[in-house]
């Protein structure tokens, strides 16, 4: 196979821009569905302080609500990594929004932190299968050129669901004077909705009714491997599986105790309520949907460029680190939004890391592989987003300081580079025979 770290691929970019734009309603779909997958396991985090409040929980025990979420979410990347690969990114989105919303609902009949870390384990192992099925799509979707591109706009969805909860929730609950029950209730109902969108839109490139014949020839421009299948142990025989997998570990849990703790934070450091910290959220994340956009854009810019695939991911990455510096000092910002400032450019940073990371799949893997990976790479992030969660709870019952947290995430992407560098230096094709 080709080493694509001596030459860029010439021949995809020399395919016109097509007629026809199908494949971006395409990512339109997956962007909802990734905002929506956020709304979803996010509307907790922000009704933890009311909650804890109403119930008397600790921070241990809304830790082992989190932690145990992304046990469970490792496990179902395990699952639907490998079942993404059989049955395709239709039918998986499908069986995976349908359980995390059951899921979902199941919430409004608890109270306890236990009774959470239980209803929430289909809504765990259902989102897992969210980046699964999205990448698989957007492989199957769109050539190397732009796939960067895709990834890091439905990526972003991640952070418009991380702006709308606060706002969605503060209106239900604080604003209408609504149970808090309600909040789960109404997310809900736009899963629906969507799930009706993608059963009726989405098919394959080459069944799609609405392609043209340009777009078709512009996505199908790549050579296509023949179909097959990979277990898990051939992918750990290979270190660039490792290298996947060790760098999602080192940062999905700066990201998930983000998403999970951030509330808290605002709240027992500053005084903020379900009123009032909105804002600081909203502006953390939209710096982090800048971050998303602006990661793939870039590795994509330099491909189109001629920059070489190693080196335009891996320069991509590298900016990314330098971004996330400052939060280090977050935990004693003089003001709260110099606290977003920090934190909000270490979610941009994260975002864009991570945008790039995702393509890594698609990139050198064959296309048969490539949900197996995802999985694999996603339960390494869980278990090192439990490690981080369960950590921090204890350290804020015991300490009471996020310093450590915040000191760890400056430094993760610095140490994740430098892992995926030293596990994948060549960046290249990875030959793997399917199994009959």
């Amino acid at each position: 196979m080709t080493d694509l770290t001596d030459a860029p691929d010439t021949a995809a970019r020399a395919v016109p821009r097509p007629r026809g734009n199908v494949r971006w309603w395409i990512c339109a779909l997956l962007f909802t569905a990734v905002v929506l997958s956020y709304v979803d396991r996010l509307v907790l985090g922000v009704l933890k302080p009311q909650l804890t409040q109403l119930y008397g929980w600790t921070n241990s025990g809304y830790g082992d609500v989190t932690g145990y979420f992304q046990v469970c979410y490792g496990l179902g990347f395990l699952a639907f990594g490998w079942l993404i690969d059989r049955i395709g990114p239709k039918l998986g989105y499908l069986l995976a929004m349908g359980l995390w919303t059951t899921g979902h609902f199941a919430q409004v009949l608890v109270t306890s932190t236990t009774g959470f870390a239980i209803a929430r384990i289909p809504l765990a192992l259902g989102e897992a299968g969210t980046f699964p099925s999205a990448l698989a799509a957007a492989s199957q979707w769109f050539p190397k050129k732009e796939r960067a591109l895709a990834i890091g706009i439905f990526n972003a969805g991640a952070n418009v669901g991380a702006i709308i909860t606060p706002l969605l929730v503060s209106f239900l609950v604080a604003s209408l004077l609504l149970d808090w029950r309600w909040a789960f209730v109404v997310t809900g109902v736009f899963n629906v909705v969507w799930l009706v969108a993608w059963w009726r839109f989405y098919h394959a490139p080459a069944a799609h009714p609405r392609i043209t014949a340009e777009e078709r020839a512009h996505i199908e421009a790549e050579p296509v491997e023949t179909g097959g299948r990979v277990g898990f142990g051939t992918l750990l025989r290979h270190r660039e599986t490792w290298a996947y997998m060790t760098g999602r570990f080192l940062i999905d849990p700066v990201w998930w105790t983000f998403l999970f703790w951030l509330p808290d934070f605002f709240s027992t450091t500053y005084g903020y309520d379900l009123k009032s910290f909105g804002p600081p959220l909203v502006a953390i994340y939209i710096l982090a949907d800048v971050g998303a956009v602006a990661g793939g854009w870039y590795s994509s810019h330099l491909l189109k460029r001629g920059t070489a695939l190693r080196t335009a991911r891996r320069r991509a990455m590298l900016i990314c680190a330098f971004f996330a510096l400052p939060v280090m000092f977050a935990a004693n910002a003089p003001s709260i939004w110099w606290a977003v400032g920090a934190i909000g450019l270490a979610c941009a940073a994260h975002q864009g890391f991570s945008t790039n990371l995702f393509a890594t799949p698609g990139d050198i893997f064959p296309r048969y592989a490539q949900g197996t990976l995802i999985g694999l790479g996603g339960f390494a992030g869980a278990v090192g987003g439990f490690i981080a969660s369960k950590s921090l709870g204890v350290i804020l019952d015991r300490v009471g300081s996020y310093q450590p947290f915040f000191i760890a995430c400056g430094l993760a992407y610095f140490v994740a580079l430098a892992a995926v560098m030293l596990l994948n230096p060549r960046y290249r094709d990875v030959r793997i025979e399917p199994s009959a």
